[in-house]
């Protein structure tokens, strides 16, 4: 079993993403359960906004979880039980010292070139505590030897003990930290492999102290190196570190989103682009890098590419359906859709992302392209406007619009003017698209018709 536990401090960011695909994963292909715990103790951070962004985002994604979100903070009470069973078991204390004999004994430490343990009460007696002072309670690490983590995707991994301190289980107020809840609730939930970013690599350590203090069995660990961007530093926003929610608008498709956050920092041989059934069929943790790895905008957008150009025409124009009607100003007429399902193939063979199809599948809808681009304007000289006008005569008397006739048409005007093809054709595809990518030139006339396309020719030359 295992589980995605993010904090509802923010929105669903691409680390948080990974982490949460790679558990799925797991639990899928084991034919385990994958969990949803929100770990909202930290009431004054966490809100319900960051709640619903990280639950949107999952379910964008189609990462189902079994059963019901878990709240962190609804388990409090159970929590205070273990700590209190921990007491009465004398693996943990009472602690009263105050926050500025804590900094002093942290600041007397450094001084000394030591560790602070947090242990000015561990073998003092409660008689001694100044009245009406609440305690916190303290664990109490080994103090002797070593302990071995044999993580699954670092290897074994060793910390001595004497670098660990006390840490506080329940705080003065009586609140559960976050160290403590996650023990807690990992055992409670029957977690068996905790898979996360390795920034939690230092407190597995101590969380593996409280489980072997309950006589727990310790779940397996697996910490996954963070992601980086493309020089090498710190994922930040400007490489890429958004919320999922971003990517969505960005036009991304999930699958696509899965693909790559799957092969960032795992791999399968020389296999890119791997649909989610053979993901879950060969998802391990051995194959999980140990390096960190690097946000690539232009690798998405290749990914995200190929499952476009896999999807049925249909399928794509429901995609961008709405943001195409935005774009045109009103919602496609019957004919104009027909266009652009004709026409879906040859589009998606040249855009990247949603937004951008919608934009080239404007182009078969009446009216369009209000902006031709500059190097459209360019070719729409006195002398090839002229031209347009002769050829829109011509191909006024073609009969059959189909795609033979059309080129026949445009061949024989070419001819009589003297001109090569690439001359005439160069001209009417900017008069057509208005620079707007469009594959065939002459399927691109078949596809809108000979009336839009007199229509585009004439208003080209006014």
């Amino acid at each position: 079993m295992t589980r995605f536990a993010p904090s509802p401090t923010g929105f669903l960011h691409i680390g948080g993403a990974r982490t949460a695909l790679y558990n799925w994963l797991f639990a899928r292909h084991h034919g385990g359960t994958f969990r949803l715990r929100i770990e909202d103790t930290d009431r004054a951070r966490s809100t319900d906004a960051a709640i619903e962004a990280i639950l949107t985002g999952l379910k964008w994604l189609e990462l189902n979880w079994d059963g019901d979100a878990v709240s962190q903070f609804a388990s409090s009470p159970r929590h205070r039980e273990v700590a209190e069973e921990l007491l009465a078991r004398g693996r943990a204390y009472r602690c009263y010292a105050s926050a500025e004999e804590n900094a002093a004994a942290r600041e007397e430490a450094r001084a000394k070139g030591e560790n602070f343990r947090g242990d000015l009460w561990r073998d003092r007696d409660a008689s001694e505590a100044p009245a009406g002072v609440a305690p916190a309670i303290r664990l109490k690490m080994p103090r002797e030897g070593e302990t071995v983590i044999n993580d699954l995707v670092q290897g074994p991994v060793t910390v001595q003990h004497k670098e660990l301190d006390d840490m506080i289980l329940l705080r003065s107020d009586g609140t559960p930290t976050y160290m403590m809840a996650v023990v807690v609730d990992d055992h409670d939930m029957g977690i068996t492999h905790v898979i996360r970013g390795d920034d939690h690599l230092n407190n597995a350590f101590r969380q593996y102290q409280l489980f072997k203090a309950m006589d727990w069995e310790i779940p397996e660990f697996a910490h996954i190196p963070l992601i980086h961007g493309p020089d090498g530093k710190k994922l930040s926003k400007r490489h890429g570190a958004l919320g999922v929610e971003a990517y969505e608008e960005m036009g991304f498709l999930p699958e696509a989103m899965r693909n790559y956050l799957l092969r960032l920092g795992w791999s399968h041989g020389d296999e890119e682009i791997i649909p989610t059934a053979k993901a879950i069929e060969w998802f391990n943790l051995e194959s999980v890098g140990r390096g960190p790895a690097r946000f690539d905008f232009d690798k998405l957008d290749s990914i995200n590419a190929h499952y476009m150009r896999a999807k049925p025409a249909d399928e794509l124009y429901g995609l961008v359906k709405g943001l195409l009607a935005t774009r045109i100003g009103h919602a496609p007429s019957a004919d104009e859709e027909a266009r652009i399902l004709k026409a879906m193939p040859s589009l998606a063979e040249r855009a990247k992302r949603l937004p951008e199809l919608a934009e080239y599948a404007s182009l078969f809808c009446n009216g369009e392209p209000k902006e031709p681009t500059e190097s459209a304007l360019a070719q729409l000289t006195a002398e090839n406007k002229a031209l347009l006008a002769e050829l829109s005569t011509s191909l006024k008397t073609v009969e059959n619009w189909s795609h033979d006739q059309i080129k026949e048409a445009v061949s024989v005007f070419a001819v009589a003017k003297e001109l090569k093809l690439g001359k005439v054709m160069q001209p009417v595809r900017a008069a057509v698209t208005g620079g707007l990518p469009s594959g065939d030139l002459v399927d691109t006339l078949e596809i809108l018709g000979r009336e839009e396309t007199l229509a585009r020719l004439e208003r080209s030359t006014a």
